[in-house]
């Protein structure tokens, strides 16, 4: 089944050419070896790319190839490791996982591209910033998705809320009004702590923090646990478990039980929504997750990708051409329409302001952040302290004290290997 995927999506220049010779041109193309993700991009827009890419590249020929997300990092380690030549030239990765390729100095840095062409100015924070490591920018933003607040108009117009909230205080206002007559005001899980980051992000808190090339864990500052307390607040006007996450149970099925006003997700999710509950195809609306004021959305945790460039590519400039044209305004709004993401730049939001999922998360994803940004970040999601400390606290244990605890475990997770 991989191999013919792979035969299936494998976009090569043989639309435009045959042999990867132009008619009349004796010029051999080089070619540009792509890895990217699977349904990052559907099947058609990669083959309009590169017809387009190829038309206006004489000199290139792409070979896209999908991957699969199960066991990236390693395959991806791999290819990093490779003599010159024998890899990807493009790599597609998960936001948060471009510390983890550039630790060790394995990619290229692009940070001249980033300044003199590409406007890094105008990126999305959350994809820009994972990308970075001091002042050398490895990962491209690619696209974008986040969480916004996916909501019952119906009922909301029951309870007398004739418009989403704009801040924390009109939020709780209204789930409150809305958590009544056997309907919860909002589905929220005890731990997802992704939403949590938002609110700790929104109080000037972190989840951790470096000083002098040390990470420590930052869940008991008091702008922190400011952000767990309006999660707790939140979190009770609703009968969501303290003590699972949101995919346990899958909270789409919860809210498709139609007693649920609110729940905080991607867009994508409503999808579904509607193929377990049918009923609420046109009942369903999206707003950006309230922030502490009316002028400025929260902050949400962004996810998406970033386009890197392997060290060891045996054509650098080569790669970041195509890396150049796929994060491009061109095709970069043409992804996002294609695949309702939001696209990698707050100047190019328009592009999707006619949907009103993309457009509210758009809309967060200009304050969006994203997970620490070192390779050891990957060490604390794999035995999740944050979850923890959440439904201790949930459960009623005491905040700093929870806090503290939670903390010295993201310290220890985040101390350098040694030996």
């Amino acid at each position: 089944m991989r191999r013919r995927l792979l035969a299936l999506v494998c976009v090569t220049g043989s639309l435009v050419s045959a042999c990867g010779m132009l008619p009349g041109d004796h010029q051999e193309r080089k070619t540009v070896t792509v890895w990217l993700m699977k349904d990052s991009a559907s099947k058609e827009f990669l083959r309009r790319f590169t017809e387009d890419f190829e038309r206006t590249h004489d000199d290139l020929r792409l070979d896209i190839r999908i991957q699969e997300w199960t066991g990236i990092v390693e395959k991806v380690r791999g290819a990093l490791k490779e003599p010159s030549g024998d890899g990807p030239d493009v790599i597609e990765a998960g936001n948060t996982q471009v510390p983890l390729y550039a630790d060790g100095g394995r990619l290229a840095d692009l940070t001249l591209e980033s300044m003199r062409d590409w406007g890094k100015d105008t990126w999305l924070p959350g994809l820009a910033q994972p990308g970075k490591d001091g002042n050398k920018q490895y990962g491209i933003p690619w696209y974008a998705a986040n969480r916004v607040v996916i909501y019952r108009k119906d009922l909301f117009r029951q309870a007398g809320i004739a418009r989403p909230p704009r801040t924390r205080d009109e939020w709780l206002t209204a789930t409150e009004k809305l958590n009544t007559g056997g309907n919860q005001g909002i589905y929220l899980a005890g731990q997802d702590w992704y939403t949590l980051s938002g609110f700790i992000w929104d109080e000037g808190g972190e989840l951790a923090e470096e000083k002098d090339h040390e990470w420590r864990g930052t869940l008991d500052s008091p702008a922190a646990l400011r952000g767990m307390d309006f999660y707790r607040r939140l979190q009770a006007l609703g009968a969501g478990p303290v003590d699972a996450d949101e995919e346990h149970p899958p909270q789409a099925g919860v809210f498709a039980g139609g007693k649920v006003a609110q729940i905080i997700a991607v867009p994508g999710l409503v999808q579904s929504i509607v193929r377990q509950n049918p009923d609420l195809k046109d009942k369903i609306g999206f707003f950006p997750v309230p922030g502490r004021t009316a002028g400025r959305p929260g902050t949400v945790f962004t996810g998406g990708s970033d386009l890197v460039v392997p060290r060891n590519t045996d054509d650098q400039f080569a790669a970041t051409t195509v890396v150049g044209a796929l994060t491009g305004a061109k095709w970069d709004t043409e992804l996002a329409r294609t695949m309702n993401y939001v696209p990698n730049k707050t100047t190019l939001a328009g592009a999707v302001a006619g949907a009103e999922g993309v457009a509210a998360m758009a809309a967060g994803a200009a304050h969006g952040r994203a997970t620490p940004s070192t390779p050891q970040w990957a060490d604390v999601e794999a035995d999740n302290p944050i979850k923890e400390y959440m439904t201790r606290v949930l459960q009623g244990g005491d905040p700093a004290a929870e806090a503290r605890r939670a903390s010295r475990r993201i310290t220890e997770a985040l101390a350098p290997d040694v030996g």
